[in-house]
């Protein structure tokens, strides 16, 4: 049976048998490294960042922190060193460290619980797949977008068959995740609004805008029926969610008073409008009536307002406000990605007839190329925050959802480089979309080979793990119960 003892790092306990680790996300303030009272340091083992931030906001709500960080001790990212902590545990006593003031309602509480009581893992197969989807991310449904958008990228290169491939695979991802969506909505309704009242509540606009990525794509296979479908469901759920976020985030009293809140997922707002305004204007082109040509022109000035205003809002937070590398999300390309889009259903309206949307050509292509050059610039400035997160910060680059953030934004801004250079006859600009939709191809295939084996590596930890038989312990603390927050 494993002992496990909770203790604070400040706590002096000389002599005391058993192992030492440290299971904090950060090195406590004011404790030296060197000659520190513990044998071993396992920063992986905490919880996420947004868990700790969410849980810091919430600090009553110690039940659903319980259950989302034992949802998160089966994933990838804390594999290692929840196997180092079993093995250690299997051996030895085992303290676990913390600067934690409440320690009975820390995350090292629940390692405790967890490491000692194998009644509180998943008990099997069904019930991790039930608390997946009660975890559902409000943004899963990017990984339909990026496998979209890419699918329509190589449709335009030519290169008919591997687009097809990633069709499939995003309807796929499409068919599982909605359904998803829907049973969380009904069965989980309380973390439904918790996510709509939350920072990344423009997140939920996936939902839509990758319905009118699919409906966009079948437009030019000539599947002009499914295309109105997908198009009237990612209508239908971008005017629920472009006004219904919006009005929750303004009328709620639950939210952060800083613009620390802000981040890259806002841009969504504007792509939510830009998507609609893609779709209905390239299914305009192959049906009569001009009602898709005037919600496609409607859309496109509703989302470039909503991307200014967007990028005020995100600017004044990245350099009024300080910036840690863990919270500088990939979602931050979506800065890149919208203005794409608003690029491309610029491209997407000149293509009509003249007339049919009240706006003169030169002035879509005026902004249109104005957007797709600022795009451009903030490419570098983009890659060079990841630089500076990953190599020089040493933050771990490893597969999250967030990568799939990142796939849409490349693969928007292949397709909109050639179908901008197609629309203005410029032969260079048109050469060079060809080649970055091949570079957009193989990253959508790099992460996805993230993704699969991040979820086979990770299929084995879900299983009920290294625990000593008999009578269940409890986690001892040497802390009294106080108000606190998770570190």
């Amino acid at each position: 049976m494993a002992k496990v003892i909770c203790r604070s790092i400040d706590e002096q306990t000389p002599n005391q048998a058993g192992e030492r680790v440290l299971v904090d996300r950060v090195w406590p303030e004011g404790v030296p490294r060197q000659g520190a009272p513990l044998a071993e340091w396992l920063p992986d083992v905490a919880p996420s960042v947004e868990l700790q931030r969410w849980y810091g906001r919430h600090p009553q709500q110690f039940g659903e922190f319980r259950r989302r960080y034992l949802t998160e001790l089966s994933d990838q990212r804390h594999r290692n060193a929840v196997a180092r902590l079993r093995d250690l545990a299997g051996h030895r006593t085992l303290t676990l460290l913390t600067a934690a003031q409440d320690m009975d309602h820390s995350h090292t509480a629940v390692l405790a619980e967890w490491l000692t009581d194998p009644g509180s893992r998943p008990p099997g197969y069904r019930a991790a797949v039930s608390a997946a989807v009660a975890d559902l991310n409000p943004g899963a449904l990017a990984f339909v977008m990026g496998t979209g958008i890419v699918s329509t990228a190589l449709y335009v290169n030519g290169a008919h068959t591997a687009s097809a491939v990633l069709l499939w695979v995003a309807l796929a991802g499409f068919a599982v995740l909605v359904p998803a969506y829907g049973w969380r909505l009904l069965r989980r309704r309380e973390r439904f609004v918790a996510d709509l009242l939350g920072p990344r509540a423009f997140a939920l606009l996936t939902l839509a805008i990758s319905s009118n990525v699919l409906a966009a794509r079948f437009v030019p296979d000539g599947h002009t029926v499914v295309a109105g479908v997908f198009l009237a469901f990612g209508t239908l759920g971008w005017v629920v969610l472009d006004y219904g976020i919006p009005f929750a985030l303004i009328t709620s009293l639950k939210r952060g008073p800083s613009l620390d809140q802000v981040n890259g997922t806002w841009f969504l707002w504007a792509v939510g409008s830009e998507s609609v305004a893609v779709a209905a204007a390239s299914l305009a082109r192959v049906t009569p009536g001009h009602v898709l040509a005037v919600l496609a022109m409607a859309c496109w000035g509703v989302g470039l307002m909503q991307y200014l205003l967007t990028a005020a809002l995100v600017l004044a937070r990245l350099l009024a406000r300080p910036v840690q590398p863990e919270g500088l999300m990939t979602s931050v390309w979506i800065f890149m990605g919208a203005a794409a889009i608003t690029v491309l259903a610029g491209v997407r309206l000149i293509a009509l007839p003249p007339g049919s949307t009240m706006l003169s050509r030169p002035l879509v292509i005026g902004v249109s190329v104005v957007l797709w050059a600022f795009s451009s610039w903030l490419i570098p400035l983009l890659l060079a925050l990841g630089v500076w997160r990953h190599a020089l910060r040493r933050v771990p680059l490893r597969y999250e959802l967030g990568w799939w953030n990142l796939v849409f934004p490349v693969g928007m801004y292949a397709v909109t480089t050639h179908e901008l250079g197609r629309a203005t006859a410029t032969s260079w600009m048109t050469s060079v979309g060809r080649g970055e939709v091949w570079i957009a191809a193989v990253f959508w295939a790099v992460v996805f080979a993230a993704m699969v084996a991040g979820k086979l590596r990770a299929r084995p930890t879900t299983a009920h793990g290294s625990a000593g038989g008999g009578q269940t312990a409890r986690p001892q603390s040497t802390a009294s119960t106080a108000p606190g927050a998770l570190p």
